[in-house]
């Protein structure tokens, strides 16, 4: 093992660029296990052309765009800064209507717009959600819940603390219902996600900062080179993800 190669790699993948929500660079480099269910699939039972949709924190459009939605009935939030220009540059030519979020309790709509708002892995308000959707209309959202990575963030970061540790299916169906939808579908899953190279993990740790704070190669390298002597022995470092899917109609 040297050190100093590896470091010298690694200090490589900490400044590699990031746009969108595209992990396109960790290609054949991780493994991650499927969910039970399928986000798309979902989406396509509930999905109508003639609905009015939103998208919320559509990162790039990316997945968006595979709908195949009427752009003319389509909606998208973002807030993070890069991802807006993107979807500006984007998706607005294309007709549909981008608006930046800085707020999840002040979304930036009427009352009740949308026949059905999707949401993977953003940040949301029940409460907002309950006022911009049309009476019957359908939330679904896939989250991240509070576990996710945990092993790993504690691998890398001391006194790792998450941010969002009561953040589960349980409590989030619990939310819904109180505030009168009725829970069409649910489901929870702890995923296998396996790295390849201890490079993937850095380029990893570097975009989901929220799961791994204060990460650089410098401050951790010590705990990177002990991932480093498992991936030499097992040939792949294990994390667990935590996901967690939604179907809610308004009432």
């Amino acid at each position: 093992m040297n050190i100093e190669t590896l470091k010298k790699d690694w200090k490589m993948e900490e400044i590699e660029s990031f746009k969108g929500w595209d992990f396109s660079h960790l290609e054949g480099r991780w493994k991650e296990q499927a969910t039970p269910w399928d986000y798309r699939k979902i989406i396509d039972k509930y999905l109508s052309p003639e609905n009015v949709l939103l998208d919320m924190g559509t990162g790039g459009g990316e997945f968006l765009i595979t709908l195949g939605h009427p752009f003319e009935r389509t909606s998208v939030t973002e807030g993070w800064e890069p991802n807006v220009n993107l979807c500006k540059e984007k998706l607005e030519p294309l007709g549909i209507c981008v608006k930046q979020v800085f707020n999840d309790s002040e979304l930036p709509f009427e009352d009740n717009v949308f026949d059905i708002i999707i949401n993977r892995h953003e940040s949301y308000d029940v409460n907002e959600i309950r006022r911009i959707l049309k009476k019957g209309g359908i939330f679904i959202t896939q989250q991240v819940g509070g576990k996710n990575n945990e092993w790993l963030s504690n691998a890398l970061i001391n006194n790792f603390q998450p941010l969002y540790p009561s953040l589960n299916l349980e409590n989030e169906t619990k939310r819904f219902t109180s505030e009168g939808f009725a829970i069409l579908y649910e489901d929870e899953y702890f995923p296998s996600l396996k790295f390849l190279d201890v490079g993937a993990i850095v380029y990893y740790a570097k975009i989901i900062e929220w799961e791994f704070p204060g990460f650089t190669v410098d401050s951790c390298l010590e705990r990177l080179i002990e991932l480093e002597k498992v991936m030499q022995l097992q040939g792949y470092v294990e994390s667990y993800e935590h996901r967690f899917i939604l179907v809610a109609r308004k009432s």
